[in-house]
């Protein structure tokens, strides 16, 4: 058992159902054992004593069952498989080959990392890197022969960042071995050695990145490009650069990875025709060997991108069994939910959502559950698990656990595989213990240190202090589904962060507003970088962190256009669709967890705007919170007119005073003197509260700033955060408003039901 695994944890098949549809939960304890879940309603996840607490609806009486628990492994590293690989002559002369690419060199004492292998019943090739450059391997336990292994070591280190072309011939007849090592561009050694009565498989099955099929291991971090196999034996190699369709009929086998660049499959172009998969879904869409800079989208010149880049911490599903399985009743109101897993040595929680019906009755307002960004940051490792945060959660009777300490259950696309690329793709497949209530981002020292799922609580408590109905959708239903799934609300609200978006839900939104919806945009860095998904694999979101922005690593040149979807990654601003267009206001400065207040501007007593501020008299607005102990604060958003902020957007309020921690986004500056709205750098450090009219009926209220709704608590929820808020929601959501949106957007059918 590894004591890096919680004691129980999980995962469901989806984020999200609907009534009269069934999740499916995947279960996991460290040790086998009995074990209980329940259904809750998560009402607030915010553990913080000064503020709304943890608070669930205990809804055992809908469902509660004990289960028998037991271990699933998680197995991390990407690698390539042919299940059944080419037909061999054992008696025949055999070189098994590859390109390679190291982008961090390996410890001293590293164990070698398989590029490919070739493994028979009786024996096994392996061509590998270790500290000391290529390595081969021949094992053996033929019948009558006794055990044969051996093993070559080149003895010269591979350069990182450098392409070399291995390769391990064998000649069985003449119990020749080599093992050769040249970097593309200048000589590399080459070692011979002499060994007889050699046996080779005949049926093969291959690897690439990882060696032994039954439990594959020592999985490779690096490029690889044209792993082959060839009938021939090779002492040199004149043109280290040769492609697989040049190697004539030496060829046996060779996998072009400029094919099928945005599936999971590997395409053979030998003889025989052994196709293959990828597991645990390593980087394509990667610059390789050849690469010539003369096209920077992999669709236009997929033979300059014939790599991939494996990694032994990639993990796309945990592939755990069905543990047990549970049907949405009909009637259950849609809301936030979560399994409450119990057991002798820990407890879990596994949270969701429930949609309304499809065909509704609907509430008036719906809550977008941002789950692209839940994703994004799933399991991020920010190293700041220490005593102190952990005294805290202990304290706060908050979620126990922390990234830091579980590596096991793979990190985020904020954190970086051992070579030092960055993390590209987020599964959802796996546990999320950054999506738990309760879990404690931050040591916050002026409140609670939430984001994320547990900070959109913040939300969902005060609707529900409010008493406003709402439903709950997410970013994948909205994705998958379109703006059809908005149609019947009268107000949409967005999350403190709802940062990573696809192009169809920024359409949706786009659309929703302009055909009467209206849209309250209740965090900063909203709608800031664009993301890929597949029908294929749909539990999975990729990022390239291109073109600009804040970022946590860069993509490599070249590297900027989506695997998945061929498209140019990077932020939407980057992708002429700046956060502006959508919500009048865009990513403009950052600093630590921390917070300032709002000054209330003219156009807040303007009367056309005035009823925004009905019953409060405060000029500063949100000097006070749950969230760095201020409403504009950490990340924050203003208004610009070049980037899309509509001409008759009205600006209520500014912040004030940032704290010193505060930069202006890097997107935002020509040099470290000019800025490219003109502004000084300095003055762009700040949130603004915006609002404005779409036409038809539709508005947009946004807020600007991240910690806004931590703000919503002061001592209860009171205060002119939640009034203002308050005001916009009656207004928005009133049944005198527009309830003509589905017939705006073109849909048919009776209007849309709201419940009262």
């Amino acid at each position: 058992m590894n004591v890096a695994e919680l004691p129980i944890t999980g995962y469901l098949d989806r984020f999200s159902h609907r009534p009269s549809e069934t999740f499916i939960a995947h279960v996991g304890m460290r040790q086998a054992g009995p074990y209980q879940a329940r259904l809750v309603r998560v009402i607030s996840g915010d553990p913080n004593p000064a503020g709304p607490k943890l608070r669930f609806e205990d809804l055992s009486s809908v469902f509660a069952a004990s289960f028998k628990g037991r271990h699933q492994n998680i197995r991390l590293g990407s690698y390539g498989i042919v299940e059944e690989g080419p037909n061999l002559d054992p008696r025949l002369p055999l070189t098994l080959t590859a390109l390679v690419q190291l982008r961090a060199p390996l410890v001293p004492d590293a164990t070698a990392k398989a590029v490919l292998a070739v493994e028979g019943e009786e024996c096994a090739l392996v061509l590998a890197v270790g500290p000391r450059g290529a390595e081969a391997r021949l094992t053996s336990s033929a019948e009558n022969k006794g055990a044969i292994e051996f093993r070559l070591c080149a003895g010269t280190p591979l350069r990182e960042g450098e392409w070399h072309r291995l390769w391990f011939s064998v000649d069985p007849s003449a119990g020749r071995v080599a093992l050769g090592q040249q970097a593309v561009t200048r000589a590399s050694p080459i070692l011979e050695a002499q060994r007889r009565e050699l046996t080779l498989p005949s049926q093969t099955s291959v690897l690439i990145a990882a060696e032994r099929k039954a439990a594959p291991s020592r999985h490779f971090t690096g490029k690889i490009e044209d792993p082959a196999i060839l009938g021939a034996f090779i002492h040199a190699w004149p043109r280290p650069l040769a492609r697989l369709k040049e190697l004539g009929a030496e060829l046996i086998a060779g996998w072009d990875f400029s094919r099928g660049i945005d599936t999971q499959a590997i395409s053979d172009v030998g003889p025989q025709a052994r196709h293959g998969r990828l597991v645990n879904l390593p980087m394509r869409a990667v610059v390789g060997a050849r690469w010539s800079g003369r096209e920077m989208c992999w669709r236009h010149a997929p033979e300059d991108y014939a790599a991939i880049h494996f990694h032994d911490d990639d993990l796309e599903d945990c592939a755990w069994q069905p543990d047990f399985n549970w049907t949405v009743p009909p009637g259950l109101k849609s809301g936030a939910y979560a399994f409450h897993l119990t057991c002798e040595t820990g407890e879990d929680w596994l949270p969701f959502y429930v949609l309304p019906p499809r065909q509704g009755p609907f509430a008036p307002i719906a809550f977008l559950a941002s789950t692209f960004t839940y994703q994004a940051y799933a399991n991020h490792a920010r190293g700041n698990g220490d005593d102190a945060y952990h005294r805290r959660a202990a304290e706060w009777g908050a979620y126990p656990h922390n990234p830091d300490q579980h590596p096991i259950y793979s990190t985020s696309t904020y954190n970086r595989h051992a070579d030092g690329s960055g993390i590209a793709f987020s599964s959802r497949r796996r546990p999320i213990l950054t999506m738990r209530p309760g879990f404690l981002t931050f040591n916050d020292q002026r409140g609670s240190g939430l984001r994320h799922y547990p900070a959109d609580t913040h939300i969902l408590a005060w609707l529900e202090e409010k008493g406003f109905p709402f439903d709950i959708i997410t970013d994948e239903d909205l994705d998958d589904e379109g703006e059809e799934l908005i149609a019947p609300y009268r107000t949409v609200l967005t999350g403190s962060h709802p940062e990573y978006h696809t192009l169809r839900t920024l359409d949706a939104l786009q659309n929703y507003t302009q055909a009467g919806g209206k849209l309250a945009y209740l965090g900063g860095n909203g709608f800031y970088w664009r993301i890929a998904r597949s029908k294929a694999l749909p539990h999975v979101i990729e990022i390239r962190r291109a073109e600009g922005g804040i970022r946590a690593w860069a993509a490599e040149p070249g590297e900027y256009y989506h695997a998945l979807d061929g498209e140019f990654g990077g932020l939407w601003r980057r992708n002429r669709r700046p956060p502006q267009m959508l919500a009048g206001v865009g990513f403009s400065g950052q600093g630590l967890f921390e917070g300032t207040h709002y000054r209330r501007l003219p156009a807040s007593r303007d009367p056309a705007h005035a009823w925004m501020f009905e019953g409060i008299e405060e000029e500063i607005i949100g000097d006070y919170g749950l969230s760095g102990g201020g409403a504009a604060g950490f990340e924050m958003d203003r208004a610009d007119r070049a980037l899309g902020t509509p001409e008759n957007a009205v600006i209520l309020a500014r912040s004030q005073d940032p704290p010193a921690s505060f930069v202006t986004v890097p997107e935002e500056l020509l040099s470290h003197l000019h800025t490219v709205s003109g502004e000084p750098p300095n003055e762009l450090k700040r949130a603004e509260i915006v609002y404005f009219d779409t036409g038809r009926g539709g508005a947009v209220f946004s807020v600007g700033s991240i910690t806004f709704c931590g703000s919503l608590w002061r001592n209860g929820f009171e205060g002119p955060v939640s009034r203002l808020l308050e005001n916009v929601l009656r207004r928005f959501s009133a049944a005198n408003a527009d309830e003509k949106v589905a017939s705006k957007l073109g849909k048919t059918g009776a209007p849309a039901h709201h419940q009262p």
